[in-house]
């Protein structure tokens, strides 16, 4: 049973920026694409960023430029930088593995373990 655990959320004020971690338990973590995604209240999860085993990384168009995925694949983590936040980026983050290590696309159901999440709240 892979475990996600995110941590570096917080209260931010707009324009600021915030670093998310996210660790993992699972053995066969460098062979697998790791994703960010999002959950605004009353609103479906939102793909964020993959990063894929060769170090390719993918954005939704929402954070292009302004959000960075990065990983350490000894020490089993994946990072989102978050720049430039806006009040639309508060949400719960949560970081997943995916089935795959590469993909041509991905949404929710590419991924088989998710961590509990972390909020970011912006405040304008």
């Amino acid at each position: 049973q892979v475990q996600l655990v995110e941590s570096g959320g917080g209260l931010v004020q707009t324009g600021e920026s915030l670093r998310l971690s996210c660790a993992s338990s699972d053995p066969t973590f460098s062979y697998y694409a790791m994703g960010w995604f999002r959950q605004a209240p009353q609103k479906e999860r939102e793909f964020l960023a993959v990063i894929e085993v060769p170090g390719n990384t993918k954005y939704a168009e929402s954070v292009q430029g302004r959000f960075t995925i990065s990983r350490d694949n000894d020490k089993k983590m994946v990072y989102l930088q978050m720049n430039s936040l806006k009040p639309e980026d508060t949400a719960v983050y949560f970081c997943a593995t995916s089935y795959y290590s590469t993909s041509l696309y991905y949404t929710a159901a590419d991924f088989r373990a998710w961590g509990q999440g972390t909020q970011v709240t912006v405040s304008s």
